[in-house]
């Protein structure tokens, strides 16, 4: 007998998007595996996000992701928050256990699978740039995956330090705070590079972080977290130094792949998904 739809259905509460990259990968796992699921994108205002919430809930939804502005706000309607939700003050993702819905955030547990495939943040020196959303996602659960230091590198003393203070408070790592008012030298000694700003993201594709390249060395691992556009310059610039680099495609690829997890407790292709979003954005 064929599932429910309505009790099988997942939805993404973000703004609408000619060609998500997310609704696009997330349809073709479930092609590929013949699940009789979907995935729809619903532009959900600030004020009615309670009335969308309680009405996923009626329906019987398997869960939903969250986009900006939501992130935050929808802790309020839920009934419970998992560990690094919990930590960060941020969901992404909602997953229906019994009667009730959890919050939880695959941002950060995405990077640190796509990172994993290069290098075990367990015991590692770690260089962050940022203090927003992002940064806030991965440094957490790199900190949970047993990250030894965590430097975060921001512009902004003040939001920084806020995650710092958090990362040191709530977390097993020790983690301290680089003001970003000059061109920025990656220390002797530091295994994994990460920016998590926005600097590079279409369109200002053109944009670089403010770091001295030749501090840069093949023993690093550097990531970026933007997936639009896959190869941004820092990708480039550290590849030619000889460091190890992984794109901001595995991220939200295997973001996807652990909240597609919760949904329906299967293990789906990230092969697909990323050939998908991959032929979605050099298409263009």
């Amino acid at each position: 007998m064929a599932p429910n739809f309505l009790s099988q259905l997942t939805g993404s509460f973000a703004m609408p998007a000619a060609e998500n990259p997310t609704v696009s990968m997330i349809e073709a796992a479930y092609r590929h595996h013949d699940l009789d699921w979907r995935y729809i994108n619903c532009e959900v205002s600030p004020d009615a996000l309670g009335d969308a919430v309680r009405g996923a809930k009626a329906m019987g939804w398997a869960g939903f992701n969250c986009s900006i502005p939501h992130k935050v706000a929808v802790i309020d309607h839920l009934d419970g928050l998992g560990q690094s939700a919990e930590i960060m003050g941020a969901v992404n993702t909602v997953v229906r256990r019994g009667h009730s819905l959890i919050g939880e955030n695959t941002d950060g547990k995405g990077f640190v699978q796509a990172m994993r495939e290069a290098i075990d943040p367990d015991g590692k020196s770690v260089v962050l740039f940022g203090a927003g959303g992002a940064a806030r996602a991965v440094s957490v659960e790199l900190a949970l995956a047993g990250a030894r230091t965590i430097n975060i590198v921001n512009r902004s003393p003040a939001r920084g330090g806020g995650l710092v203070g958090l990362l040191n408070e709530r977390t097993p790592t020790s983690a301290d705070l680089t003001v970003w008012d000059r061109t920025f030298a990656i220390p002797e000694g530091t295994d994994i590079v990460v920016n998590a700003t926005s600097i590079g993201l279409f369109p200002d594709v053109d944009g670089r972080l403010d770091i001295d390249m030749a501090s840069l060395t093949p023993g690093m691992v550097v990531a970026d977290g933007i997936h639009n556009p896959p190869r941004t310059n820092l990708v480039r610039d550290a590849e030619a130094r000889g460091c190890t680099v992984l794109d901001g495609l595995g991220m939200l690829v295997n973001q996807g792949v652990i909240a597609i997890k919760y949904w329906t407790d299967i293990d789906v292709d990230p092969s697909v998904m990323r050939r998908t979003v991959e032929e979605l954005l050099y298409s263009h």
